[in-house]
């Protein structure tokens, strides 16, 4: 048994045209209480002292809105919040990473934005940037902010991880049966999007799309986060609407060939014919279903001493404990940060009407 650990996908930092505040001052009168700086109307949103602005929204909205025909304004605006809600929980991560002093080299990101281009010609590449409104410092910036959440779960999550013999041991003796195969097996792991209200969302972030263009918007939004390389674990984990595999990362697990040969052809050649750790998309007008190909295991009994196998397990009970770790990290964060959603405010206050806005950023249509 070999490969049995979440991979991430293959092309982990290609060009995503991606996905993707307040001090108190004193009051001039003693005795009246210290009141917030004004802020403008282009602020959304105040994270420990730190602006969100319209701007900012509509710069990484922009960077995954994949929507060849334009939304109904009560569309396009929820979406908004939804980046909004995005960029508040990373501001938070940014914030502890500055704190940390942890840093993205410049010849890092040089690196890193090199890869991310280097199939994409040249052309292509400006028409898009053009088309959005965005520039290539728009997106070294945006690689730049990813690789700093990256390294900040490195350091305080995923090096703090560890696994013992005797629990390897452990899992091994509780699961003894799965190591002995009557025939070769697929491990495969899923994202699910449908167009209808799921009566049961299990998933990190509530996340369910309910119409067929909110499923449409949702799966171009998960399929631009693999291939700016976001973990296919963490991605199904936030967003996937199975409810039995979301909490798993989206793990179904090993399936015997025999069993992948009775899938549907589509996704039976996904997965009979995918590099492992790459994703591979299927779709209509029911939904949408992303799997990925975590490894192959051969018939046969196994035990600890075979090649492949105390490694799989270790790796697969880290994977599994770092889910957890990372999920309760931000949360604690976030449960120590003040923020303000001033937009969202606005919105309770006028009873779910689109608010009036300021002023769009120049050259925005």
């Amino acid at each position: 048994m070999v490969n049995h650990v979440r991979i991430p996908v293959a092309g982990a930092r290609r060009f995503l045209l991606l996905s993707l505040a307040l001090a108190g001052v004193a009051a001039a009168c003693q005795s009246k209480p210290a009141a917030p700086p004004p802020v403008s109307a282009n602020t959304w949103a105040v994270v420990n002292g730190h602006e969100i602005t319209r701007d900012d929204v509509e710069k990484a909205y922009r960077r995954v809105d994949q929507n060849a025909q334009p939304l109904a304004e009560e569309e396009a605006f929820a979406a908004k919040l939804a980046v909004l809600d995005d960029l508040i929980a990373q501001e938070i991560l940014l914030a502890k990473a500055r704190d940390l002093k942890i840093d993205v080299p410049a010849s890092e990101l040089d690196t890193a934005y090199t890869e991310a281009r280097k199939n994409i010609p040249e052309e292509a590449f400006n028409n898009e940037l053009a088309r959005r409104h965005l520039t290539a410092a728009d997106m070294r910036e945006g690689l730049r902010r990813e690789m700093l959440v990256q390294k900040l779960f490195e350091r305080e999550v995923s090096s703090k991880v560890s696994v013992t013999d005797q629990e390897i041991a452990a899992f091994y003796e509780a699961n003894k049966s799965q190591f002995n195969r009557t025939e070769d097996a697929y491990r495969v792991a899923q994202i699910v999007v449908t167009p209808v209200k799921e009566e049961q969302v299990t998933n990190r972030t509530g996340s369910d799309a309910t119409t067929a263009l909110e499923a449409v918007t949702k799966y171009r939004m998960i399929m631009d986060k693999l291939k700016g390389g976001a973990q296919f674990g963490e991605v199904a984990a936030d967003f996937s609407e199975d409810p039995q595999t979301a909490p798993r990362g989206g793990d179904l697990g090993f399936i015997a060939l025999s069993d992948v040969r009775k899938y549907p052809p589509k996704l039976r050649d996904a997965v009979l014919n995918a590099k492992p750790g790459s994703a591979t998309a299927i779709g209509d007008a029911r939904g949408f279903v992303i799997v990925v190909v975590l490894g192959k295991d051969t018939a046969g009994q196994k035990d600890l001493g075979t090649p492949g196998v105390k490694d799989a397990i270790s790796q697969s009970l880290k994977n599994r404990r770092e889910l957890v770790l990372r999920s309760a990290y931000a949360n604690t964060l976030r449960n120590g940060a003040v923020i303000e959603n001033l937009i969202a405010s606005r919105v309770v206050q006028s009873q779910g009407k689109v608010p009036t806005l300021a002023p769009k950023a120049p050259g925005v249509k």
